[in-house]
């Protein structure tokens, strides 16, 4: 069993090694995510942020640092000192408003503690917060779920995520579904509540800027934007993801054997070396999830005509069923077509350079 503190020594050791990786570009976000915030005490944020200092040409002049962690986890004093410690965007996990809801997600946080965290964050001083949402859930009504929508006017936040409920395997919603004790997901339910928050942001004034992300214009996550506009990121620790442009490279995902691997100098990830067919396809799967669209004069100009022409024809008959639009030669979805996008996307794809 290795202990924290080697973690975060092999932490430390990964982002000094790695330095290189993405060479000739300013780092504009950091973001803590995953089981990070909850493990690490402010101090040893401070001393990775001190690292990432020292080895990194940061862009001073916005740059966005985010954490992400749920309501419980955020106490008051937890919020204070991240906020000293420079931490300047919050990532908060709520879920729902509603304490059922968030019995049958099995959260740890209730309401209460979602609304006690928010409040704590803005009287702190952070002004850039986002939550999590999830609709869909199995017992909540459509009016629950607008509620849910409206606590974002409340308490003036400027950008917020919201995903449809997906069952994963092997978890205690799974398992209570498969024993009858819960009904499965309703999928017409979850359309209609899509709709909903479709309505609901651009009366409200949130930009659906990607199709589960929303925000007061102006306020997009700079570092989630990064993926869906392509830019190259760096991934530290177990699991994280990287991507320089031409390959991605995964870490391994268990503790234990990434600490020993980068002690011994040994490959701690793999890596995948990205074909033109596979930019081409990351690139429509990413950008057409996106308002900015999937652009056909950038399809050509990185990919080839070929991969222009073709899904120029792929589109169209998506644009004659009114679940595509082409304006300025950019494809974009329609609201109804972010209800079938991953169909879409997946039928806009390229499975052979040869087949075009």
């Amino acid at each position: 069993m290795k202990t924290k503190s080697e973690l975060l020594d092999a932490i430390a050791s990964e982002i000094v090694s790695r330095k290189d990786y993405i060479k000739d570009e300013k780092v504009k976000t950091i973001y803590f995510g995953g089981g990070t915030p909850s493990l690490l005490e402010t101090d040893e944020i401070k001393h990775l942020l001190e690292i990432i200092n020292q080895n990194y040409d940061i862009e001073r002049d916005g740059l966005e640092i985010t954490l992400e962690g749920n309501p419980d986890d955020l106490t008051y004093p937890k919020l204070k000192d991240l906020f000293s410690a420079g931490i300047n965007r919050l990532s908060i996990g709520v879920q729902s408003f509603h304490d059922n809801d968030l019995k049958l997600l099995h959260r740890i946080h209730n309401a209460a503690q979602s609304k006690r965290c928010i409040a704590d964050a803005k009287e702190i001083g952070f002004e850039n917060i986002t939550i999590d949402l999830i609709y869909g859930i199995q017992e909540q009504n459509d009016d629950q779920w607008v509620d849910n929508l409206e606590q974002l006017k409340i308490y003036n936040l400027p950008h917020f995520s919201a995903y449809s409920l997906t069952v994963e395997p092997k978890t205690a919603l799974e398992k209570m579904i498969r024993q009858g004790k819960i009904e499965n997901t309703d999928d017409d339910k979850s359309a209609r509540q899509f709709m909903l928050l479709q309505k609901w942001a651009e009366e409200n004034n949130y930009l659906a800027y990607e199709i589960s992300n929303y925000c007061i214009p102006g306020h997009f996550s700079k570092h989630n934007t990064g993926y869906w506009t392509g830019e190259k990121y760096l991934g530290i620790g177990p699991s994280a993801h990287s991507f320089n442009g031409i390959s991605r490279q995964w870490n391994i995902a268990n503790n234990s054997i990434y600490i020993k691997n980068i002690i011994n100098g040994d490959p701690y990830f793999e890596i995948e070396h990205l074909t033109n067919t596979t930019r081409y396809n990351e690139y429509v799967m990413t950008s057409l999830r996106t308002i900015w669209g999937s652009d056909i004069n950038i399809i050509k100009e990185r990919f080839g005509l070929p991969f222009a022409m073709a899904i120029r024809e792929s589109a169209s008959n998506y644009v004659s069923d009114n679940l595509l639009f082409i304006k300025d030669n950019v494809i974009r979805l329609t609201p109804e077509g972010k209800l079938l996008a991953d169909k879409i996307i997946s039928d806009l794809f390229v499975l052979n350079s040869n087949d075009i």
